[in-house]
C-alpha cells in the first residue's frame, strides 16, 4: 500500500476530501462511480465489516502507526495520503475526527420491495433535511429495533459525511432505499403505515392494538412543518406522543427512537 506524503492542496487524488461537493461524490450521473466519506476508525471499521469498497484514505502522519493501522492493514492496496496536521485541516475544512478519513465506493442502490421483503418495521423518513437529525435516525433505527430505512428524495441523502459521522456506521448496518413512489404504496408489500403527527384523530403511541400489527412503517416528517396533510390522511394509523407541561412536540430525531421503542415488534 503506497503512503503518499502531500505537501499542497492541489495533490492528485486528494480532491474527494476536499474540493468535491456532497452531489459530486454522489455523481448523479453515474452512480455506480459515486463515493461518500466515512471518518474517525470506529465509523470506517463497521463500513469496512459491512463489505463496503475503500478507495483511499487520508490521515496524519502519526496515525499511519497508531488509530490507522489496523485499517490501513485491512484496506488492501489503495492509496494513503498523509501530512501535517494543520495542512489536512486546511484540505477538508476541519480538524479531522481522530486523525483518520476514508473514501468509499457507494453501494448499489436497493429497491423498496428489497428493504420490506422481510422486515416487520421499517422508518419511512420524508423531507427530513437535517443531516444531523438522518445521522441521529439512522442510530436510533438501528438499536431499537427497526429492518429497514426508506427516504423520499427530498430527504438527505444517508450517505452524507456528518449524517455518517452522526450515525456512529449505524447507516451502514440498516437497508435503506429511496421511496419514489407514494408512501401508501407500501400496502401493497403489506405494511401499514403509521404517521407519527399530532391531530385531533390521533391515537397515542401506547395503543395495544398498534403494538400487535405484525408490519409497520412508522413514517417521520420534517423538522419543521411536520408530515404533510395528504401524507397523514392517507395513512392507516395516525399517532402521537403524549406530551406534558405545554410542550408541543419533540425533535424528530428524540421522536423517532421513542416511536422505535414503543413500535418495536413483539
Amino acid at each position: 500500500m503506497p503512503i503518499i506524503e502531500i505537501t499542497s492542496l492541489t495533490h492528485q487524488g486528494v480532491e474527494v476530501y476536499s474540493t468535491l461537493t456532497e452531489a459530486q461524490l454522489r455523481n448523479k450521473l453515474d452512480p455506480e462511480k459515486g463515493v461518500f466519506i466515512a471518518e474517525s476508525p470506529k465509523v470506517i471499521n463497521v463500513a469496512l465489516d459491512a463489505g463496503y469498497e475503500p478507495i483511499s484514505l487520508l490521515c496524519e502522519r502519526r496515525h499511519i502507526e497508531g488509530d490507522a493501522a489496523s485499517i490501513i492493514a485491512r484496506c488492501g492496496d489503495i492509496d494513503v495520503f498523509t501530512g501535517e496536521r494543520e495542512l489536512l485541516a486546511s484540505l477538508t475544512g476541519y480538524t479531522l475526527t481522530r486523525g483518520v478519513l476514508c473514501a468509499m465506493r457507494r453501494p448499489q442502490n436497493l429497491s423498496v420491495d428489497d428493504v420490506c421483503r422481510d422486515a416487520r418495521r421499517v422508518v419511512v423518513i420524508d423531507s427530513v433535511v437535517d443531516t444531523t437529525n438522518i445521522g441521529a435516525i439512522f442510530r436510533s433505527a438501528a438499536a431499537l429495533g427497526i429492518d429497514g430505512v426508506l427516504l423520499t428524495r427530498s430527504s438527505c441523502d444517508p450517505l452524507n459525511r456528518r449524517a455518517v459521522r452522526v450515525s456512529m456506521g449505524s447507516v451502514f448496518l440498516l437497508p435503506w432505499a429511496w421511496l419514489d413512489e407514494p408512501i401508501s404504496s407500501l400496502g401493497r408489500l403489506g405494511m401499514k403505515t403509521v404517521a407519527m403527527a399530532l391531530t385531533d384523530k390521533s391515537v397515542s403511541i401506547d395503543d395495544e392494538y398498534l403494538k400487535s400489527e405484525p408490519r409497520l412503517a412508522i413514517v417521520m416528517g420534517t423538522e419543521g412543518d411536520g408530515l404533510a396533510q395528504n401524507t397523514i390522511a392517507s395513512a392507516d394509523y395516525v399517532v402521537r406522543i403524549p406530551m406534558y407541561h405545554n410542550v408541543d412536540s419533540l425533535n424528530v430525531a428524540a421522536a423517532s427512537a421513542v416511536a422505535f421503542w414503543e413500535l418495536r415488534a413483539r
